[in-house]
């Protein structure tokens, strides 16, 4: 894979997985009664506290892994069981990333940036485990890590640009568009997450 198909996968596979669009309705039921400017306060620490997460996930993966004796390939396939799960909860537009009591938790908050909505609505756990698996993917390359931590950011950016907007946005789309949308994207989610398991076998195959 070269540099230009590395960065068009990680642009795509973190912008499908994180999806910014369908964070926008959880936003605004959690922000709801919230000034403009402290809406906009939670949705910057929001995202730079998910960027920081993936950010650490990215550079530190590898270590971590090593450290744990996990291969890349194991990691990928338990990756990819797990993306296609989230994958599934996103077709059927029943995308669970916090239990009940996190919900009632954050609902009684007083500040929402860091939990629920940094974590784990936007790093959440397919996310953090895509960063990982994508920072593998870019070790041939020089500049491979800062190809797939920039794209991330790009990402990153764009949900800061769809929370800022989450009210004229939510009110266009409709619960009906935000699931259209989310449908589509978890259907790429589920193939990505299929490949994943598959690249993980075919490694553990050729390795043993």
């Amino acid at each position: 894979m070269d540099l230009a198909a590395l960065g068009v996968k990680s642009f795509l596979t973190m912008l499908v997985v994180i999806d910014p669009v369908g964070v926008v309705p959880v936003f605004v039921g959690l922000s709801g009664g919230r000034s403009p400017e402290d809406s906009r306060r939670v949705a910057r620490r929001a995202v730079l506290v998910a960027g920081g997460v993936l950010a650490s996930f990215a550079v530190g993966g590898a270590w971590l892994l090593a450290h744990l004796g996990i291969s890349m390939d194991a990691f990928r396939i338990a990756g990819g069981i797990l993306l296609f799960r989230i994958a599934v909860g996103m077709v059927l537009a029943q995308r669970e990333r916090e239990t009940e009591e996190e919900a009632a938790e954050a609902r009684n908050r007083a500040d929402i940036s860091v939990f629920p909505l940094a974590i784990p609505l936007i790093a959440g756990p397919g996310a953090l485990a895509s960063v990982m698996i994508l920072a593998g993917e870019s070790r041939p390359h020089r500049l491979g890590l800062a190809l797939v931590l920039a794209t991330t950011a790009v990402v990153l950016g764009l949900c800061y640009a769809a929370l800022r907007l989450a009210v004229p946005l939510g009110r266009i789309l409709g619960q009906t568009g935000v699931n259209v949308i989310t449908r589509v994207l978890g259907v790429l989610l589920a193939a990505l997450a299929v490949q994943y398991v598959a690249d993980g076998v075919r490694g553990l195959l050729a390795a043993g």
